[in-house]
């Protein structure tokens, strides 16, 4: 491989021109594409093979009133008035009627037929003939516009439900542009030169605007979760920065040895280069995994991903090298200060020619020196940083968990204060076929007495199917109120009798998310060996022994059950309540199985730039102990700028006011950083010296019958070297 990679970046190089003019191109044209698509992500989720899913394809079918998208409004009297005084009750009737000619609605309900008991509020449910992606922003504009009356006679209107005003999630560039300032400080602190700092931002800005026109382009054909465009920024930047950053990083060093500008692209190429596909494929085979859980949004999501990072992986393999040569020696024109003249050379020299003496090899030979302590030390911080996982509970988000500025929040407390938990998740149960009025009714009393239930009642009925609405008397993330949907599933016979034992299922939003949290518990641990048993032959061909890999993915699992506690502790626990501006609630349900996806993925990250220069130091000396120090001397300062320039990047998202996105950011930022600093840069280092050489052992057919891809570039620097050792100039230096 490093031979072929080697080639690629001499005729990037050569051909820079080209090059460039390609990925100009290609960015032009996502970005046309897109504007013409009119692609929008949504958050409809849909979960073939369950029940609710089952549901909703039954009302679709033969009662499409019911099967559309649909919007609570909220309608509280001012000063703790009364909702019935004749002012507000005429002006609501005149908004609903006005409401009716919305286009796209297909009815709306009665408010005066539901108002709390205490004669406050009252609720009106409009119906669209769309399901939510369907929804036309203008109908939503125009409801709003017909419920001005309202307001204007003193009353609080909210809105809740599957969509209303501002329900798309808007995707902010504002945590993009803070992840890219700071990376920039920390680029320009690991270089110390304008020119190579800036230069993996501008190729990872390049690749994440192609990834989001093509996510873009894709919502106008397949429903994309808004997560999906959070998810690849998030990735296709950090991954983006960190590429380019370890193959620039290995590029400069040469430079400050003396090797020609094109002779150490492709050197660098054909080195770090090797180091970089094999990081990118283990993270593109972890996110293409979330296939394996059979749930259409989650596997769009990683493919979204993954498609983000592979775009990142070509440009750092082409547009990198051929910017490099534009680029020239001005990548060793270093910035330089007053009060301190020349330091930033100064570092970057030592760090290229004396690595020995930077503060990576100093924490290198205390790793290395006191690796049984560190060891223990390591695990421990993070088991009990874990400790909180044991209690983590699933959940997708509602309108509780929303920032309490917001309307389906302000809607979602004026229910639950004066109707009651339940009502803001009604399960939906249907009769699949012919049923009288007097059977629903049946129904709907066998229903009111189950344990749990608030009340039941007939919703709608014709000749086909008949529908009940059951309120629980818990909240819809509630453990009871799973409990509710299972139960009237385990006693279907009791309640099918009720309509002549015609088939009933259970559905509605909150069963969907009931069903959604129970199909990813039970996917987890088939997706976990799938994608752990996938890398672990990649990380066993790129590393060529069975150690490694089972180090690796043993210091995965350590990291991601921190990140897990740490979130669990903050978001669910509510400890982070007030320094996050959140609402305690469940854990989100397709959380765990997206870190695990993307932390594992990372983390080999590291563990490929780490090992691979530990690996490579102990392939030219055959020192087990001393290969572990320099090597993770030569591979430490690189390895924690990119993790500090992922780290930043995921929690610049936490300043968002989406709760899902906050926690997504927070996760990926406790697993990164965790994985980086306390497994890769410390705990492997300690293993790696306790065990020494026999952690490259393997038998003899493995190196007889297995290709080896040569990952740290050896065999290439040792043909370079005897056809450079010719060279006039004798200025060629291969290594680095």
């Amino acid at each position: 491989m490093s031979t072929y990679l080697f080639r690629l970046g001499r005729w990037a190089f050569r051909r820079r021109r080209w090059v460039l003019a390609f990925w100009l191109v290609v960015l032009v044209a996502a970005i046309v594409t897109a504007t013409a698509s009119g692609g929008q992500t949504n958050d409809e989720f849909t979960i073939p093979g369950t029940e609710s899913q089952q549901t909703t394809d039954l009302l679709e079918q033969k009662l499409p009133a019911l099967a559309g998208a649909q919007t609570q409004i909220v309608f509280a009297a001012p000063g703790g008035g009364s909702i019935t005084e004749p002012a507000y009750q005429s002006a609501i009737q005149s908004a609903l009627t006005q409401a009716k000619s919305v286009p796209q609605v297909v009815s709306v309900s009665d408010a005066s037929q539901s108002v709390a008991p205490d004669g406050r509020v009252a609720q009106s449910f409009v119906q669209y003939s769309e399901d939510p992606a369907g929804v036309k922003d203008s109908s939503i504009d125009d409801l709003v516009k017909a419920m001005q009356p309202v307001r204007d006679a003193g009353v609080q209107v909210e809105y809740t439900g599957s969509v209303y005003p501002g329900w798309r999630i808007e995707v902010s560039e504002t945590p993009e542009l803070v992840g890219i300032a700071v990376a920039l400080v920390i680029l320009l602190v690991t270089f110390g030169a304008l020119v190579a700092a800036g230069m993996p931002i501008a190729t990872a800005v390049i690749g994440v605007v192609i990834s989001l026109m093509g996510v873009t382009a894709v919502a106008a054909v397949v429903d994309v979760a808004s997560a999906s465009t959070t998810v690849a920024i998030m990735l296709g930047l950090s991954c983006g920065i960190d590429y380019g950053l370890f193959i620039l990083y290995r590029h400069r060093n040469q430079l400050l040895r003396g090797t020609p500008t094109e002779d150490s692209v492709a050197l660098a190429l054909g080195t770090s280069g090797s180091s970089v596909v094999f990081a990118a494929l283990t993270v593109v085979i972890a996110l293409c995994g979330l296939a394996v859980v059979g749930i259409p949004f989650l596997t769009v999501m990683g493919l979204c991903a993954a498609a983000a990072v592979t775009i990142a992986l070509l440009i750092a393999l082409t547009l990198l090298p051929a910017l490099a040569g534009f680029a020239g020696p001005t990548l060793i024109r270093f910035v330089s200060t007053r009060l301190r003249p020349g330091h930033h050379e100064t570092v970057a020299k030592t760090a290229a020619t004396e690595p020995a003496r930077t503060f990576g090899a100093k924490w290198a030979r205390f790793v290395v020196h006191f690796r049984i302590p560190v060891l223990f030390a390591g695990v421990a911080l993070l088991v009990v940083l874990a400790i909180p996982a044991l209690d983590i509970q699933l959940g997708l988000p509602t309108s509780g968990s929303q920032p309490t500025s917001t309307t389906e929040r302000k809607a979602y407390d004026l229910v639950e204060d004066n109707f009651g938990p339940g009502f803001n998740g009604p399960l939906l149960v249907v009769a699949d076929g012919a049923v009288s009025q007097d059977s629903v009714q049946q129904l709907a009393v066998a229903l009111d007495q189950q344990p749990g239930v608030a009340s039941a009642a007939p919703l709608a009925v014709n000749d086909q199917v008949a529908v009940v609405r059951v309120i629980p008397t818990t909240a819809p993330n509630d453990e009871e109120t799973a409990d509710l949907v299972h139960r009237i599933r385990d006693n279907r016979a009791t309640v099918e009798a009720a309509v002549g034992g015609v088939p009933v299922t259970v559905g509605g939003t909150t069963a969907s998310n009931v069903d959604v949290s129970q199909k990813l518990a039970d996917a987890l641990p088939v997706f976990l060996a799938v994608v752990v048993g996938l890398a672990f032959v990649l990380l066993t061909l790129a590393f060529r022994t069975i150690l490694v890999p089972i180090k690796s993915i043993l210091g995965f699992l350590l990291s991601v059950a921190a990140a897990f506690g740490a979130q669990v502790a903050l978001f669910q626990w509510g400890w982070g309540e007030h320094i996050f501006g959140i609402t305690p609630t469940e854990t989100i349900s397709f959380l765990p199985i997206i870190m695990l996806a993307i932390i594992f993925g990372l983390s080999s990250d590291y563990e490929v730039f780490v090992v691979s220069r530990i690996k490579e130091d102990h392939s030219e000396t055959g020192d087990a102990r001393g290969a572990v120090e320099r090597g993770t001397a030569q591979s430490a300062r690189v390895v924690t700028a990119a993790a500090l320039i992922m780290f930043s990047i995921f929690v610049a998202f936490m300043f968002t006011d989406d709760p899902t996105i906050k926690a997504l950011g927070f996760s990926f930022a406790a697993g990164v950083f965790l994985d980086a600093f306390v497994v890769r840069l410390t705990l492997v280092p300690a293993v790696m010296a306790i065990v020494r050489g026999k952690l490259w052992y393997h038998p003899q057919w493995f190196a007889k019958y297995v290709p080896d891809p040569d990952i740290e570039g050896k065999h290439l620097e040792e043909r370079l070297a005897a056809e450079w050792s010719s060279d006039p100039a004798g200025s060629r230096t291969p290594g680095g």
